[in-house]
């Protein structure tokens, strides 16, 4: 087995395989390349694995593993788990490589299959989908019932030279890379927005499909009917709340500061302007790399 088809191929499924199962840490030698003890082809889960679980495994880095990316000076100031393609990389005739997570910005799609044979088939079958980088998409239900392509996910809606804020490719992508730019800070605002949604899917799914199996019962068309505009509405609001998102993350981060807010609303002083901004600037660690680099060209005299 290769270095590199260890570390950007099997480093993927040992990192759910840990997640999943015990002792799969000893196999960190081998992912690094220390050891010539294989991974196991498939593990058995300790338990029951959960939909969301499922979803969440997609959007991993590397946590808690020494390939974890985001405590050295590729991570840039604010902690970034991911680094911008090639892959590979050439200094002073050596050759160097970034780590490469399930979730990043290379991402142009991933789902999630849910598949119960005990349902009809429309009814039975979703796909869980999201576009661009796994770690902050959103897993839209789509219906195996479905008819029609949803307007944000159609072909056609934008390309990669053409900006839609109706296409869901490019408004994730939108909020993604502003993500990107003060990662630690805006990925915990995107999570907010990421989990009301996805928890409103699994809250309401059983309902939905109560219905989609009662509609079922008279004629699939109607089932097919009704899962078809289930689905389309959800993609419809899910790229609402995401420009709502980028917009509000745009007010709240601008040029580096901070601006406070209180259940999703911003502090406002009374004159339309924000009260207590905030400056954090850059961490400890990143303002001695800083030294490090530059020695006392930045130090106040005393």
């Amino acid at each position: 087995m290769s270095f590199t088809a260890r570390r950007f191929c099997d480093s993927r499924v040992w990192s759910v395989f840990r997640k999943l199962a015990p002792d799969m840490d000893k196999y960190a030698d081998y992912i690094l390349g220390k050891s010539d003890e294989r991974l196991p082809l498939y593990v058995k889960p300790e338990k029951k694995i959960s939909m969301q679980e499922l979803k969440n495994l997609m959007r991993d880095h590397f946590e808690d593993t020494p390939l974890s990316m985001t405590k050295d000076p590729g991570a840039e100031p604010f902690d970034a788990a991911f680094r911008y393609a090639p892959r590979e990389w050439t200094i002073d005739g050596a050759t160097y490589f970034n780590e490469n997570p399930i979730a990043g910005p290379q991402n142009a799609f991933s789902f999630v299959a849910q598949m119960r044979n005990w349902l009809p088939n429309m009814v039975g079958g979703v796909l869980w989908f999201g576009v661009d980088d796994a770690t902050f998409t959103v897993y839209v239900p789509i219906y195996c019932g479905t008819t029609e392509i949803p307007e944000c996910f159609r072909a056609g809606n934008g390309s990669l030279l053409k900006f839609s804020w109706t296409s869901a490719y490019w408004v994730f992508n939108w909020v993604s890379n502003m993500a990107y730019a003060k990662y630690n800070y805006m990925s915990e605002d995107i999570k907010k927005v990421q989990q009301e949604l996805e928890k409103k899917f699994e809250d309401n799914y059983e309902v939905i499909e109560v219905a989609a199996k009662s509609l079922y019962t008279k004629s699939p068309e109607y089932a097919s009917r009704f899962l078809t505009e289930y689905s389309t509405n959800q993609s419809l609001i899910v790229i609402e709340q995401w420009k709502a998102l980028g917009e509000f993350l745009m007010v709240k981060y601008t040029d580096g500061n901070i601006k406070q807010e209180r259940k999703g609303k911003f502090i406002d002083n009374g004159w339309g302007v924000p009260e207590n901004i905030q400056r954090p600037g850059y961490s400890e660690w990143f303002y001695r790399q800083i030294i490090n680099e530059t020695g006392n060209k930045y130090k106040m005299p005393e």
